[in-house]
């Protein structure tokens, strides 16, 4: 097994575990409280149904990517994307949703551990960063889910959505765009 797609692998299980842990200990109210003012101004409820749609959608990406595939396509809309399942998956309950995630984050820590040196060096097509080597979009993955998580830490530390500008989004080879 590659060392470089075993460690990768081991920090999407370990931060997918700890994203589970923190949704598990939220009480009740917290689900409702709003994090974002922008877009469909998402409650954290939303913020995990978000995660499952990109774990399931990120999937197909890397296995395409994997096989030599080009990626995602160029013209995908990020925004628009989320726009349309995030409203879709939100319809699932908390429990439903972590169930979802759970499943969908064992897929990729499984599809991360078997990769070759070769596959973490294939380029591909990332909605978010543009052109990028697989290794490039494995680690976005889990680090996607640490800047929503400070986010949501911070409305509910807070009690109020956190203002559009205070969201510090990751860097990205593109300009414009919305939450990763």
């Amino acid at each position: 097994m590659n060392e470089e797609a075993k460690r990768i692998a081991e920090r999407l299980r370990t931060e997918g575990d700890k994203t589970l842990d923190f949704f598990r200990q939220l009480d009740p109210a917290a689900w409702e409280q709003q994090v974002y003012t922008a877009g469909s101004c998402w409650r954290v409820h939303d913020v995990l149904a978000h995660f499952v749609s990109a774990e399931q959608g990120f999937h197909g990406l890397l296995e395409d990517v994997a096989a030599g595939g080009p990626g995602a396509p160029r013209d995908m809309d990020v925004d628009r994307f989320n726009e349309s399942q995030v409203p879709r998956l939100s319809r699932l309950t908390a429990e439903e949703l972590l169930k979802a995630f759970q499943q969908a984050r064992a897929a990729n820590v499984q599809l991360a551990a078997g990769l070759s040196e070769q596959d973490l060096d294939r380029i591909g097509y990332h909605p978010w960063l543009g052109e990028a080597q697989m290794r490039q979009m494995l680690k976005l993955l889990y680090r996607h889910n640490m800047i929503h998580l400070r986010d949501v830490r911070k409305a509910l530390a807070a009690g109020r959505p956190v203002p559009h500008q205070e969201i510090e989004a990751p860097s990205r080879q593109k300009e414009g765009g919305g939450q990763p």
